[in-house]
């Protein structure tokens, strides 16, 4: 297996995202199984930074984890994030079946390909699936919660007791890995931010109507915040310690250590 976690993500078979060239009015976007079934190639071609993402979370990973610990993957989708996070168990030189990866969705889409895809892994780290409301999940003796590219579709009046609960089940010294696309309050610079990532979409071969069929289907459902926001809520949630680790166009990744 190559140890760059890009190339694990990148080996999942799927098909080619063609969900929106036609032009016919799309309806709200969801994680279902035709979403599932072309995901690593929409992830590849619409989100800027997704390998230094899985690389990032590989290398706190090694760092954060202890043994007799979890680490929990919320919003796992196919896995490539849970499978991060095992390479950097194995990369720390604990003792691995110590500790367990818990990766959950509410997709039942996703889970069923994410188990497919980390069975054909060599599982030297215990790892359990859950298909559930991460909202509603209990978090207890974890040294390491990643929430990528999921807090932007729960509700905003959800966020919050979301981030205290996870604080909650992190160990002393334990981290939250938040990576989320935002935005900015100034028109100008928004609208400058906005296209740019839709430069990087042309350039990965989307078309016009592609890009204005997704933006629509993901109106009132994706729903991002400012970077201010995020960081009073992080200290609202009870973490002391936050940083900026990652910025790739609109989409931000931090480190909060309990």
């Amino acid at each position: 297996m190559n140890n760059n976690e890009w190339d694990q993500f990148a080996s999942i078979k799927g098909g080619t995202d063609k969900l929106f060239d036609t032009p016919e009015k799309p309806g709200p976007f969801c994680f279902n199984q035709e979403v599932a079934a072309v995901f690593p190639d929409m992830i590849k071609r619409s989100v800027p930074g997704y390998g230094f993402t899985l690389d990032l979370i590989k290398d706190v990973a090694r760092l954060l984890v202890r043994e007799n610990s979890n680490l929990f993957d919320l919003g796992c989708s196919l896995g490539a994030i849970t499978l991060a996070l095992k390479s950097g168990v194995l990369a720390s030189g604990i003792e691995a079946d110590s500790v367990t990866i818990h990766a959950i969705d509410s997709s039942q889409a996703m889970i069923s390909r994410a188990k497919e895809h980390i069975s054909s892994f060599q599982a030297s780290v215990p790892i359990t699936l859950h298909c559930g409301d991460i909202t509603m999940h209990e978090y207890c003796n974890a040294s390491l919660i990643v929430l990528a590219y999921t807090l932007q579709f729960i509700e905003p009046e959800k966020r919050l007791d979301l981030l205290k609960k996870i604080h909650a089940g992190l160990n002393p010294g334990g981290g939250l890995i938040l990576v989320e696309k935002i935005h900015d309050e100034d028109e100008a610079l928004q609208g400058i931010s906005t296209e740019l990532h839709h430069e990087f979409k042309r350039r990965n071969g989307y078309s016009e109507l592609e890009i204005a069929q997704k933006r629509q289907a993901l109106e009132n459902v994706l729903r991002t915040e400012t970077e201010q926001a995020h960081i009073k809520r992080f200290r609202e949630a009870g973490f002391s310690k936050t940083i900026l680790l990652g910025k790739h166009y609109a989409f931000a990744s931090w480190l909060a250590i309990k």
